[in-house]
């Protein structure tokens, strides 16, 4: 060994490193430190005229050829990395990263070698890539999803269980905005703990609506709690399931008991209105008699007035026509067969536009009346019927009685459709909110102020008694139609 060796032998003794200097030209091994021969159990005297396979790891990776082609390499680039399995003296294997550097020495050029075990990082590699595909199984097979928020609601955590329950992609999730997502309601909820500062750490519940990538509403229960993973991951852990089956199911209970109480309140209507039909009809047919009484004495006095004469015989056209429809509501409550008789929808049309022209006189409403040019036989009970329009048109009245004067016009019109006969009441009012539409002919159900909803659900039996559908849409630029059709008699 020449003394500029010795030299640098003495150098890179002290390191910690485990250091083996190769001759740059036949790669023989020259000289090793005492760190590297205490790790591979060779006195120096053993470890020199060794070879590549007596101090590796018997495997193709390992193979003589391969360790030579690194050094080779490292001698013409300066500096070559691998990683090597060597074997010790007692036969234990030791993964290391070996690191080879070419070294110009006066004499000759050396290549210095050094390398340290990792095994246990491997080790620990192993045991967390284990770990990560557990979690990752299990992760996917939970109902439940799980998900970190940042403070303005970006989402930084997502797994693919949440992904699934938002119908979205795992990556193409992460940054968005989870608050975007949520009705207004859910986004105060969520924002008021998200933004608390400092941070509330006890953990806590929350509900909220949310609407899924693919559009669709879905209801969410979350536990929350806030967390500090080092820097890597700070914010809201959310652990959510979907809800809305429940919540749905327990809306339905919910209807289903309003619906009980309408009934029940429905039932006790029905008796009321059979007892005051019948404490009605008395006083009704006294009135007939006195008014016929009335006219007949006036003629015996001589010529009747003929405006006194209509007046009287409209009187009693007016209360023939109240005891038709408390006869009909009698018998229809108590559920009495019923008599249907063939008539024209345009003249039952012509028979109530008297009543409801009075109504809308009153409330300044422009009344257009457009009957159709053929004629509509239907078969029904003319009285009902003749209610059911006269309940539409009222409806629309008192819709537009704070409205401007220009907006106050209500349009009933008749028609023909395929087998069918049909009539609509249209209005300019404030139109039918989107929510509202499927439970405006419930029972219990009325955007009215004062209303009980008995209206338009007493239109809806009356129509379905009649084999007809009933039904209320929005028109162009604003206002709602109400429209039922009848099968052609």
């Amino acid at each position: 060994m020449q003394p500029a060796e010795k030299d640098f032998q003495q150098l890179i003794e002290a390191m910690p490193l485990c250091i083996l200097l190769h001759d740059a030209q036949t790669k023989e091994i020259l000289w090793a430190n005492r760190a590297a021969l205490q790790m591979l159990g060779f006195t120096l005297e053993e470890l020199i005229p060794l070879k590549a396979p007596d101090m590796t790891k018997h495997a193709p990776q390992y193979r003589r050829s391969i360790g030579l082609r690194w050094l080779e390499r490292a001698a013409r680039t300066g500096q070559r990395a691998i990683e090597w399995c060597y074997r010790s003296k007692q036969g234990e294997e030791i993964l290391a990263e070996a690191v080879a550097t070419l070294v110009h020495l006066a004499e000759r050029d050396v290549l210095m070698v050094q390398f340290r075990d990792i095994s246990r990082e491997e080790q620990v590699k192993r045991d967390l890539r284990r770990f990560e595909s557990r979690l990752h199984t299990f992760m996917q097979d939970l109902a439940e999803g799980v998900a970190v928020l940042g403070p303005e609601g970006d989402i930084r955590f997502l797994s693919e269980s949440a992904a699934r329950l938002l119908e979205g992609d795992e990556q193409a999730l992460l940054g968005e905005n989870f608050l975007a997502w949520c009705d207004d309601e859910s986004r105060d909820r969520l924002v008021r703990r998200l933004q608390l500062d400092p941070p509330d750490r006890t953990p806590y519940s929350v509900h909220y609506h949310l609407r899924r990538r693919d559009g669709e509403w879905r209801w969410h229960h979350a536990t929350c709690r806030y967390i500090e993973i080092e820097d890597d991951l700070v914010g809201h852990l959310l652990l959510f399931r979907d809800v809305t089956e429940q919540v749905r199911a327990e809306e339905a209970r919910r209807q289903s008991e309003r619906k009980l109480e309408y009934l029940a309140r429905y039932n006790a209507m029905g008796e009321m209105a059979v007892a005051i039909a019948h404490e009605l009809s008395q006083p009704l047919a006294a009135t007939r008699n006195f008014i016929e009484g009335t006219s007949i004495r006036l003629g015996q006095q001589g010529e009747i007035d003929p405006s006194v004469a209509w007046g009287l015989d409209s009187a009693v056209r007016q209360i023939e026509h109240a005891s038709e429809i408390i006869k009909s509501v009698r018998e229809y409550v108590v559920k009495l067969e019923q008599a249907e008789q063939v008539v024209d929808l345009n003249d039952l049309l012509q028979e109530t536009r008297y009543f409801i022209s009075l109504k809308a006189q009153d409330a300044g409403v422009r009344l257009e009346v457009e009957p159709g040019a053929e004629p509509l036989p239907v078969s029904c009970e003319k009285v009902l019927v003749g209610q059911v329009i006269l309940n539409l048109a009222f409806n629309a009245i008192e819709e537009m009685a704070d409205l401007s004067a220009e907006r106050r016009v209500l349009r009933i019109h008749t028609r023909a459709v395929g087998d069918r006969v049909q009539l609509c009441v249209e209005d300019r009012g404030r139109g039918i909110d989107a929510g509202a539409r499927e439970k405006l002919f419930d029972g219990f159900f009325s955007s009215k102020v004062s209303g009980n909803g008995i209206g338009l659900a007493l239109c809806r039996n009356i129509i379905g008694r009649h084999r007809g559908d009933i039904w209320a849409e929005n028109v162009e630029p604003c206002g709602a139609m109400f429209c039922f059709s009848l099968p052609r008699a």
